[in-house]
């Protein structure tokens, strides 16, 4: 991986579920929400941080009141606002506060004398296959192209939308605070044929936060656009940036994948030889994930049993599947999953608090089982992973070392976590992410790397 426009501004990166690191490497990731963590990462310029505020799963005022909250913990820690450039990502599907979270962030930027001159929408995720042309926002479907509008993403619950043209969507979402007709567009035209001379032209003509809209179809398409940002904050310009993970690889001056296999995956001393693999997802590739690692037969299974975790025989139960995968860690790699019928009520408050008591149980078995030391933990859901690794296994602050495919599956290092999890391999592995085969794949990598005998030598 190497870099390709060295700058000086240091990158906060405010991430609203635990995904955004999928397209960089040797990127620290602070999991808890303290700005000391941040604030030490950005200590030097061109450093680089994510922060994972979940606010996704916040409604906007929270969400407003945390992306608030992080910015000003980090320039109250003595992180420089000039040279500051903070990046909101989010979805490639555009779910999420689109418009709610760079406005808190500018809003707070403008309390210390930084104006903000545009907002650079970018929801390209190249290796998901989701993609800008002609200010269209597309995402392969069963290797088709399709509008964004016209998939299930537009149809989400809570942030749902009609409009696929990006100025539109920005219209729709604002309720008309932002007029489609004022939208700057960099266009691939633009991008291709006029290159970083053209697109910073573009640029330097947008003040008072107009919202900017960036065409791309290939990496080479954000690198350009990276540049041209780039050259003009050195001129003293301010943006701030609502962006999916593909984007953020040139920001901070990376190219490539950074693909872990076996050799390069470290499993500190004192560990034990096999793994953990904890399942809460219940989207359905999920469970079709988790059947096939239980087809190749190759790790112990344990079963928390919701309708047992929402009853008094709760404290037991979870007892007594935390001891049995700490006695089976001993000999063998070993998942834990929640029982795959999803127990749900008509009253939504009332699901959702179902849901979190099941989360929390997920994370009680880990936090027990974290003193046997497995050799690695894979954490299969965005909120899942994000649960297990803060308040499951206590880590702080970790580092991405790089993703099992290109763009897909971060693998972790614990940097700031207990003794007992400090310098373990964590895995991230969103729910909806990867091929049937994708979660039994991630786990003969990591069991290679602790055992290099073939499975089926063994």
């Amino acid at each position: 991986m190497t870099a390709t426009a060295p700058t000086d501004r240091r990158l906060l990166i405010l991430d609203d579920d635990p995904t955004g690191s999928q397209c960089v490497a040797g990127i620290d990731v602070a999991f808890d929400l303290d700005p000391a963590i941040p604030v030490g990462v950005l200590a030097e310029p061109g450093s680089a941080c994510f922060v994972l505020t979940n606010t996704r799963a916040l409604d906007e005022a929270e969400a407003v009141a945390l992306n608030r909250r992080v910015v000003a913990g980090v320039l109250d820690g003595g992180v420089p606002a000039a040279g500051l450039h903070v990046v909101s990502r989010s979805d490639s599907t555009l779910r999420g506060h689109v418009i709610a979270e760079p406005v808190a962030i500018a809003d707070e930027l403008a309390e210390r004398g930084i104006d903000v001159d545009a907002f650079v929408l970018c929801p390209a995720m190249l290796e998901a296959g989701r993609f800008t042309e002609g200010d269209v926002h597309y995402a392969r479907v069963d290797g088709t192209a399709v509008e964004v509008a016209e998939t299930d993403f537009a149809r989400d619950a809570t942030f749902g939308y009609t409009s696929s043209d990006l100025r539109e969507f920005l219209e729709e979402r604002s309720g008309g605070a932002v007029r489609a007709s004022e939208v700057l567009s960099l266009s691939l035209e633009d991008i291709r044929e006029g290159g970083t001379a053209r697109v910073r032209t573009l640029l330097a003509g947008a003040r008072e936060r107009t919202w900017v809209v960036v065409n791309a179809t290939e990496y080479e398409d954000l690198e350009v656009v990276a540049g041209a940002m780039a050259a003009l904050e050195a001129e003293g310009r301010t943006f701030v940036t609502r962006c999916a993970p593909s984007f953020v690889r040139p920001l901070v001056g990376q190219q490539g994948a950074r693909v872990v296999d076996p050799a390069s995956i470290t499993i500190p001393a004192g560990r034990l030889d096999h793994g953990l693999v904890v399942v809460g997802s219940h989207v359905g590739l999920t469970t079709t994930q988790l059947r096939a690692v239980q087809r190749r037969g190759t790790l112990a299974e344990l079963e928390i049993h919701v309708p047992s975790v929402l009853d008094e025989r709760r404290e037991q139960h979870l007892a007594e599947v935390a001891a049995r995968a700490e006695e089976t860690l001993a000999s063998s790699d070993c998942v834990v999953y929640t029982s795959r019928d999803l127990v749900r009520t008509d009253d939504p408050a009332e699901s959702l608090a179902i849901a979190r008591s099941v989360s929390d149980a997920v994370v009680e078995v880990v936090r027990r089982v974290r003193a046997a030391r497995p050799a690695w933990v894979v954490a299969k859901g965005g909120i899942t992973s994000h649960e297990v690794a803060e308040n499951g296994l206590g880590i702080r602050r970790a580092r991405v070392e790089g993703q099992f495919w290109p763009g897909q599956v971060s693998l972790f290092s614990a940097q700031e976590a207990p003794d007992e999890v400090m310098g373990a391999p964590y895995v991230v592995f969103p729910g909806n992410v990867g091929g049937e085969e994708a979660l039994a794949d991630v786990v003969d990598v990591l069991a290679a790397a602790t055992d290099p005998t073939p499975r089926s030598s063994r």
